[in-house]
């Protein structure tokens, strides 16, 4: 897709006085008379069969027993078509799809891909049908040509640029080879921007960081984002861009201290006998421009990296120890990207060392295989398909969706929530809030479920979490629990946390307008404003007013018989303490206070340590015959209409007698009751409680343990 296009119509602007009109209908090609022609007779476009020679020699490099004679067929197909088509720069069109085919080549990309990238324009700019390159070329690479083409032409409007990245996306999903020839595709169009109008190089630079670089990135196609920011970076900070070029253009021996470090470090790794390789990478200019930012004056040794490539893995931890050895280590600058890649395949070492200059190095420890991934991130993955025997290709399934195996899990989100969002300006906005995030996390399920794990965005929520497991079901998500421990939706999740999300029973339950300020991800912030729109009646209900504790009082029979030995055999009065409700059979000791009457406390309960440290002698108590007794219960759940009556319905259903209950004000959608409970039978205490806690939106039942004021 061209943007140095000016036909409204089409990229591929037709200056030539021969050019073809879309509309004036072409005799069929025949492809197989124009292939013979091409292989065996003159050419007739000078350099351009040097140019298909450079992706042939570009692609034998990283694939040394590659087919060349179909990209042959391509290239023929793609100059005839193209022929008499010229770029707004005068160069043939036939330029364009030849560089977007080379940089893909010198990525790495196989045959197939290179194929489709030939071949990208033609459906939608000439007189090529779809069916002639199924016929030609096979099923995979129409299937890529058709994702590439259903990306609309790009006019830059402000409601064209989100409604052509949807289906951007649409079609990458399905295979990410499309992406990958969109992004050279839009490589290319940055190089030679220059001969746009300079309001229209902003507006598609604009695009490119705030679209085209974040999917370079996720989609771990470094080599393509690097460049791309460089080119971003001159056109919308021209300035800034100057004083980089400027202060790198100063420091043209910059190189010499890394190349040192580098020396060193050879030498260091021949002597431990580790074969390795060890370059200096320049940095670019975005990249400086940060460092500089970062640190102020920069010497040589911030202008570029040290890259270490070995064969294995267990290599790359062998030269990080002789590393940290033999120089002297930056301990907050080391990260393990091999034992915990990032989300975009990227793995390798990173760590910093200090050289006895005091310069500091940076350093990137990988396989060679990790730095082929790490440069050309999906396109390095080759076709992620695997042909039958005997076929030419995958064919798609009848609703064109098929299962891609590198598909990352976050373009997978995206394409579950853009189905959800029929307004462009939403799906816009949604779509650069979660390219801005550059980090990933992954939460596991507590119940075993599958899958067993999620993929979130860094700073993600329970609320997130909880869409992303149950989609539309989430809706009546009650809370949850974080490592065992109850949460609230709010909390923010780190990586590697076990979530159980817990959901009402109430089908017609929902979310409230506060969980909006605790969504991060698209798939959640869309689904709660649809259901809030949908039930406008809950999104506009007012705040409720501060409610008093709600107090029940019931019948007040006595409790189990305590008995004190006291000396002299005093008659006095043996009470349960309220801070920790002692009932049979618990240990428990008692104290004597104002009156001469004694409490009783559980052993373990915090008041006993109170009245050991103030010099209260205990006293030795224990229970009577009667099996009778009261306790105070504390039940923690997630508010919900008839809870009390449900709670109040369990304990009757196991004929125990309720004394009083008390009921606190909501807090972040959890209530606290708390029930003075009269049991026939202390050994039904344990049933009592879990039937409590069965109750729908009750996450926990306890014994009361309110810290109670020492008596005189």
């Amino acid at each position: 897709m061209s943007a140095e296009a000016t036909n409204p119509v089409s990229d591929a602007e037709a200056t030539g006085p021969d050019a073809p009109s879309r509309r004036r209908a072409r005799p069929r090609i025949d492809l197989r008379r124009l292939g013979r022609a091409a292989l065996l007779g003159p050419t007739t476009r000078g350099r351009l069969p040097d140019a298909i020679g450079h992706v042939a020699e570009a692609h034998r490099a990283h694939h040394p027993d590659a087919d060349l004679a179909v990209l042959r067929r391509a290239y023929v197909l793609a100059e005839f078509s193209h022929r008499g088509q010229f770029r707004k720069s005068g160069e043939p069109y036939i330029t364009h799809p030849l560089a977007v085919t080379l940089i893909l080549a010198e990525l790495g990309a196989e045959t197939t891909t290179l194929t489709a990238a030939l071949l990208h324009d033609t459906v939608e700019d000439t007189e090529v049908t779809l069916d002639q390159v199924r016929e030609e070329f096979g099923a995979e690479v129409a299937y890529l040509v058709d994702g590439v083409t259903k990306v609309e032409k790009i006019d830059y409007g402000a409601a064209a640029e989100p409604e052509t990245f949807r289906k951007m996306l649409v079609a990458t999903g399905n295979d990410v080879r499309v992406m990958s020839i969109k992004l050279a595709d839009r490589l290319h169009n940055m190089r030679t921007l220059g001969v746009m109008r300079p309001e229209k190089q902003v507006r598609i630079a604009k695009v490119t960081r705030d679209v085209l670089i974040p999917l370079a990135e996720r989609l771990g196609v470094q080599a393509l984002k690097t460049e791309l920011e460089d080119l971003v970076f001159a056109i919308l900070h021209p300035e800034e861009y100057e004083r980089t070029r400027a202060l790198i253009a100063d420091n043209t021996g910059a190189g010499d201290a890394l190349a040192a470090i580098a020396e060193s470090l050879s030498t260091v790794l021949r002597e431990a006998d580790i074969a390795a390789e060890v370059l200096v990478r320049p940095r670019h200019f975005v990249s400086v421009h940060r460092v500089h930012l970062k640190r102020g004056d920069l010497r040589g040794s911030d202008f570029g990296r040290l890259l270490v490539l070995v064969a294995e893995d267990a290599d790359c931890y062998a030269v990080l120890g002789e590393l940290h050895t033999c120089f002297t280590p930056v301990i907050s600058e080391f990260k393990d990207f091999i034992a915990a890649p990032k989300f975009n395949l990227y793995q390798s070492l990173h760590t910093a060392v200090a050289a006895p200059d005091g310069a500091v190095a940076e350093v990137l420890i990988r396989t060679h295989q990790m730095h082929k991934v790490a440069e050309a991130g999906v396109v390095a993955l080759g076709n992620p398909y695997t042909p039958p025997v005997g076929g030419d290709g995958v064919e798609p399934a009848e609703d064109g969706e098929r299962a891609d195996p590198t598909r990352p899990g976050w373009l997978s989100r995206l394409l579950d929530w853009q189905q959800s969002t029929p307004d462009p300006d939403t799906f816009w906005t949604s779509l650069r809030a979660d390219l801005a995030e550059d980090q990933e996390i992954t939460v596991f399920r507590a119940d075993g479920g599958a899958p067993g794990q999620i993929s979130l965005p860094a700073g993600a929520s329970c609320v997130d979490a909880a869409y992303a497991q149950h989609g539309a079901a989430a809706h009546g998500c009650l809370g949850a629990r974080v490592n065992g421990r109850l949460a609230t939706l709010s909390t923010v999740l780190n990586d590697g946390d076990t979530v159980q999300l817990l959901l009402a029973q109430d089908t017609a339950s929902g979310p409230s307008p506060e969980w909006l300020e605790h969504a991060r991800t698209p798939a959640a912030r869309i689904a709660i404003t649809a259901w809030l729109q949908a039930h406008p009646e809950a999104a506009k209900a007012p705040e409720a007013d501060p409610r008093p504790p709600v107090s029940v009082t019931a019948d007040r029979r006595s409790g189990a018989k305590l008995h004190a030995d006291l000396p002299g055999a005093q008659a006095t009065a043996v009470r349960p303490a309220g801070c920790c409700t002692p009932v049979p059979p618990d240990e428990i000791t008692g104290f004597q206070v104002r009156g001469g009457s004694v409490t009783v406390h559980r052993a373990g309960c915090a008041s006993v340590d109170t009245m050991r440290r103030l010099g209260r002698a205990p006293v030795t108590v224990h229970w009577g015959d009667t099996a009778e007794c009261r306790v105070t219960l504390v039940a923690e759940a997630f508010g919900r209409p008839r809870l009390l009556a449900d709670l109040t319905e369990a304990i009757a259903a196991a004929d125990v007698a309720v004394v009083s209950a008390t009921v606190e004000p909501p807090s972040e959608q959890r209530v606290r009751h708390t029930y003075t409970l009269q049991l026939p039978d202390a050994a039904g205490l344990p049933a009592l409680m879990r039937a409590m806690r069965d109750v729908a939106g009750v996450y926990d039942v306890s014994r009361a343990q309110h810290p109670a004021t020492p008596e005189a």
